[in-house]
């Protein structure tokens, strides 16, 4: 069980990967999407990448391998295949756990790259939606992770200042933006092992 630090008056919770179970999907989307422009993508390349979303995920695999993916085409592609999967999706038990203790004692906040459709489909088919107020993604700020703006833009809609936020995540680029502002962090892959395959 993961235990929350009593000093702690605020979560925080990305989504994919850290609430819900969607890595495997996203990466297999992912991976059905670049493939045909010649880049090996694997486990590794996505993890770095965790966390931005889609046009900007491009746009880097543009700059390490020297492709001209059109983030529009290829993101739809990407979108297509996930949204096939989604379904599929189960919550990831440790971090929900955390999530129904704390509902009704703590305010709790969804702060994850992926767009608000995208977010609360996932949510709906957890059924997990109501126990978060509010939910930021990226159709809400301007600088995704690794900036803080996503968290920033939690906390204060909690209510609460950043320094007493607890942030489970499970990406690097979600848990430098929550660092920079002196949150505190749960690595959910501390008690959660994520395999690649497909």
């Amino acid at each position: 069980m993961i235990e929350v630090p009593s000093r702690i008056k605020g979560l925080i919770f990305d989504l994919d990967g850290t609430v819900a179970n969607t890595m495997q999907n996203h990466y297999i989307a992912w991976k059905t999407a670049v493939e045909p422009y010649g880049i090996q993508f694997n486990g590794e390349v996505f993890v770095q990448l965790t966390g931005m979303p889609k046009a900007a995920t491009i746009q880097k695999l543009n700059e390490m391998y020297g492709t001209t993916m059109d983030p529009i085409a290829v993101g739809k592609m990407k979108a297509d295949k996930y949204k096939e999967l989604v379904y599929e999706t189960k919550e990831i038990e440790v971090v929900a756990n955390v999530v129904r203790k704390y509902h009704g004692k703590l305010p709790m906040s969804i702060g994850t790259g992926s767009t608000q459709i995208g977010a609360r489909r996932t949510l709906g088919i957890l059924n997990m939606t109501h126990y978060f107020d509010p939910i930021v993604t990226a159709d809400d700020v301007e600088n995704f992770k690794p900036f803080p703006d996503t968290f920033l833009k939690c906390a204060e809609a909690m209510g609460v200042a950043p320094e007493d936020c607890l942030v489970f995540e499970d990406g690097i680029l979600g848990m430098q933006a929550a660092r920079a502002v002196g949150m505190q962090v749960i690595d959910v892959n501390d008690y959660f092992e994520m395999n690649f395959e497909g």
